[in-house]
């Protein structure tokens, strides 16, 4: 039976344990110099012209060097994502990884917009976002210094990274995570809603994908 780190990691949830791991992971590798960060940022020339595609991967997994930044936006991304995959997606893992990917192909299509190399931070703002819609009435206490009611979490959270990191260059990409949340909630709560006849082709993962996962 598992204990202590073991048991703490099997209890996340497949998608955001993969997500979890796989960025420490490179962080690590980064951090040891196996690695470096020119190799891992996201540009159209480099992914598609230089044929260096796995860009288009790392640029989503890679939160930076080993500092409070780092730990600030990979201890959010994991609280909020794991929470949103164990409620609003318990048992439905293929579609949570089908919003991630949706996600992710939004913010490579408006990178070059924003000038934003690395959009990790961008997309662990989307189930943040996601959360927050969809609890509006729970109160999130920060850091035990503040506390506000779950839909302006992702901004007081923009507010944090602004501090920590002296500098709005940094709090925009989670400002453009919220803005990828945003949509992704619409689409889901909204739309999907009002929409005649439904748009489940967008928020249901295919075929493939659910019987990876077992859901089929």
């Amino acid at each position: 039976m598992p204990v202590g780190i073991e048991a703490w990691i099997t209890e996340i949830p497949p998608v955001t344990r993969a997500w979890l791991g796989l960025s420490v992971i490179l962080s690590v590798a980064a951090q040891c110099h196996l690695v470096t960060p020119l190799q891992l940022y996201f540009s159209f020339r480099s992914a598609f012209v230089n044929l260096q595609p796995w860009r288009a991967a790392t640029t989503f997994l890679y939160f930076g060097q080993m500092s409070l930044d780092f730990v600030f936006h990979l201890f959010f991304f994991m609280r909020y994502s794991r929470m949103l995959e164990e409620s609003s997606f318990a048992n439905k893992q293929a579609d949570y990884l089908w919003l991630l990917l949706q996600s992710s192909v939004l913010l490579l299509a408006i990178s070059p917009l924003v000038s934003l190399p690395f959009l990790s931070s961008p997309l662990a703002f989307v189930p943040i976002y996601m959360w927050s819609r969809r609890h509006p009435s729970i109160q999130v206490s920060l850091f035990g210094l503040v506390t506000v009611t779950a839909p302006y979490l992702p901004f007081a959270l923009v507010l944090f990274s602004w501090v920590i990191n002296g500098t709005w260059t940094a709090a925009a990409a989670d400002l453009v995570g919220c803005l990828v949340g945003h949509v992704a909630w619409f689409i889901r709560d909204v739309w999907t809603r009002e929409a005649v006849g439904g748009i489940g082709w967008i928020t249901k993962a295919p075929a493939p994908m659910q019987r990876w996962f077992g859901e089929a």
